[in-house]
């Protein structure tokens, strides 16, 4: 009996002190994604590559607004989100106890004003997409006069671009490329 008490002191503790203690998790673990609005720019990438399709991005053309959602129900903790994330705004946490009592705890929501156009004064991308595309081109060594000489371009929506782009209708002649037809 000495013996087997010499030897679970030499053992020590055989059980951990979880819940009250953190439980030690691996670097690699893939916890609950951690979403910082204000490192994000909207850009719907996550939303994209998130197989269960446990993020989403929703856009009200009325207020002006583009909503991303995370339902942590539907996270299969893959790590495409952070994968894909340009600027680094999702993290995967060591975070592994989700369980809540109330349903709505397991939704996130940020919401994210958009850009009107220029042009025609439609919302047409996300605002901190279009300025994080300016730090870009600045970054990437274009001057600031440079970027704000194209700043109409990047305030134009995709419609409006292509307005500007195609030449007036009755200059071009289209019968001189269909077939049967010699001009």
């Amino acid at each position: 009996m000495l013996k087997l008490f010499k030897t679970i002191l030499k053992t020590g503790e055989a059980t951990l002190k979880y819940p009250f203690a953190p439980l030690p998790v691996c670097d690699n673990f893939r916890g609950k994604p951690e979403h910082k609005p204000e490192q994000c720019i909207a850009c719907a990438a996550c939303a994209v590559a998130c197989p269960a399709n446990a993020l989403t991005m929703s856009t009200d053309a009325e207020a002006g607004t583009i909503t991303w959602s995370f339902f942590v129900g539907r996270c299969i903790f893959c790590g495409r989100c952070e994968e894909v994330c340009p600027t680094k705004a999702i993290v995967l946490s060591p975070e592994f106890e989700l369980a809540v009592a109330n349903a709505a705890d397991m939704y996130q929501h940020a919401t994210f004003k958009l850009a009107k156009c220029a042009q025609c004064g439609e919302y047409f991308a996300p605002k901190k997409e279009v300025e994080y595309t300016a730090d870009l081109l600045k970054h990437a060594g274009m001057t600031t006069e440079a970027v704000e000489s194209i700043s109409d371009l990047l305030h134009t929506c995709t419609d409006c671009k292509r307005k500007q782009n195609v030449p007036e209708a009755d200059k071009v002649e289209f019968t001189r490329y269909l077939k049967g037809n010699e001009a």
